[in-house]
């Protein structure tokens, strides 16, 4: 037990800078008060003693305003930072290192009896205000961005965000370099399951799709030329302009500048290609014509 006990302790050491002491860790840290309570209500259940386990769960939850069914299992090393609001089903599994803030919900999407709840691998964060919801699989060293709300499995090494959550990020670890990984792990500690940089999937899939529209529209400009030339003006219709307002949510990675914006230069771009289309396609003209006055 004692033993447990000092792995926890030097678990907060090592994921929090805030904690100063032992003796300030065992009496002000509330995740580490619920981990206790746990183990003794989790014996108890294992034991058939229901009630008074569930009678345990409920003072701890009064008294740390985290909620851990006796029913979960909980691996070694394992961490709760702030704690208000964390919720920890039944049938819950949760590895080794694994690394919870405040607001997450480790719950189920189902009121029929068995694995309902999820199973969080060795390694897992999980970010503050996040919800983890049915019997799957969160896979090694996986990281759920803050407020994320994952239904779906997720890969081991994976970096999951949003509502649904989407994997926006999936580390291989085949031919890293050992001492590398372990600086990375050394200075690259992630405590929300995001980072400063990180894309957002959806503004990268706008901005793929402008890539497109810009290709097409290269395209189209080349045969409404060669349209023109032949005596039919329909490409003279104005196509509908972007409105920047719709696109200020779909800003990638908190840029000034808009995918209106991008589209715009793409476009001025088009227009110059266009030009120059139409300009040599003119030459070859003029040039016959001079070949026949000759």
């Amino acid at each position: 037990m004692f033993e447990r006990l000092r792995e926890d302790i030097a678990s907060v050491f090592d994921r929090d800078p805030a904690a100063r002491n032992t003796f300030e860790v065992l009496t002000s840290y509330p995740g580490v008060h619920a981990l206790l309570f746990h183990r003794l209500s989790h014996k108890l259940w294992c034991k058939g003693f229901k009630w008074l386990a569930r009678f345990i769960s409920s003072i701890a939850r009064l008294l740390t305003g985290i909620e851990i069914h006796p029913g979960a299992t909980i691996g070694r090393r394992f961490f709760i930072d702030h704690g208000m609001g964390v919720v920890i089903g039944e049938t819950t599994e949760i590895g080794d290192d694994v690394t919870l803030y405040q607001g997450v919900t480790l719950g189920g999407t189902s009121w029929n009896k068995g694995k309902r709840h999820p199973t969080l691998a060795n390694g897992v964060v999980v970010g503050a205000g996040a919800k983890v919801l049915g019997p799957f699989t969160v896979g090694e060293n996986a990281k759920v961005g803050s407020n994320a709300v994952v239904t779906k499995p997720v890969p081991a090494g994976a970096t999951v965000v949003g509502i649904p959550g989407r994997i926006i990020q999936k580390v291989s670890t085949n031919g890293v370099d050992p001492r590398h990984q372990a600086m990375a792990e050394k200075i690259g500690f992630d405590a929300y399951g995001v980072t400063q940089n990180m894309p957002d999937p959806v503004a990268k899939a706008v901005t793929s799709l402008l890539e497109h529209l810009h290709a097409v529209d290269t395209k189209i400009d080349v045969m409404c030329t060669g349209l023109k030339d032949l005596g039919i003006n329909y490409c003279d219709k104005a196509l509908p302009e972007l409105n920047e307002e719709d696109f200020v949510s779909v800003k990638e990675n908190g840029h000034s500048n808009s995918v209106v914006d991008s589209y715009s230069d793409q476009k001025s771009f088009n227009f110059e290609s266009s030009a120059q289309a139409e300009q040599e396609v003119d030459e070859p003209a003029e040039e016959k014509d001079k070949d026949n006055v000759a």
